[in-house]
């Protein structure tokens, strides 16, 4: 019974063995054959390839795998498209705001252009009426003060006591000499008063 057993074991080891050298020189053997199509420039895997196309089931497998490739690569193709749309977009929308933001300058240009196109036109006329108020002023003075108290006399208040406040007063007494007493009176209270208003407003 013992011999026997040794016999089955001796059996199953020589088995194993067998099978072992078996698969060692089927690796071998493709190994061989791998390393002379290499050198022989053959590729056997893209011949394996080729070949296989033309056998049903391998052939399904290669062109399964195409077409999940394709349509991976069609989607890719999609999203960049959508993507690229977008920047598009965006570019575009900041060239409008751009654009926008221009228009707005150019017009607050304009707006302050004409702003200051008008202030220079009251700044002359301004001098201009100093100008020709001076003129008047000495006009009055260069006229003698019995041919001015009349027509200074029959202005309205406000024009007369803008002319009498600036003449000199040499010539504003000889003026004021030769008009009635009562509004001559009349006359110097308002110069008066204007005097102190200017003097208040200028402290």
């Amino acid at each position: 019974m013992k011999v026997k057993e040794e016999q089955e074991k001796k059996k199953g080891n020589l088995l194993q063995k067998t099978l072992m050298i078996g698969i060692f020189s089927l690796f071998g053997i493709i190994a061989i054959v791998l390393l002379i199509s290499t050198i022989l420039g053959f590729n056997i895997f893209e011949a394996t390839k080729k070949y296989g196309q033309n056998i049903p089931i391998i052939s399904a497998i290669f062109q399964e795998d195409q077409t999940k490739v394709i349509a991976a690569m069609e989607e890719q193709m999609l999203e960049l498209e959508a993507e690229v749309k977008d920047r598009e977009a965006f570019i575009s929308q900041l060239e409008g705001q751009l654009e926008n933001k221009d228009k707005d300058l150019k017009r607050s240009q304009l707006e302050k252009d004409r702003l200051d196109g008008e202030i220079n036109e009251l700044l002359a006329i301004k001098n201009d009426n100093k100008r020709a108020f001076k003129d008047i002023v000495k006009t009055y003075e260069a006229m003698s003060p019995k041919k001015a108290a009349p027509i200074l006399a029959g202005m309205n208040e406000e024009d007369a006591i803008r002319i009498l406040s600036e003449i000199k007063p040499n010539t504003l007494a000889g003026i004021l000499e030769k008009m009635d007493p009562n509004v001559a009176a009349k006359y110097t209270n308002l110069l008066t008063a204007s005097l102190e208003n200017n003097q208040t407003a200028n402290e």
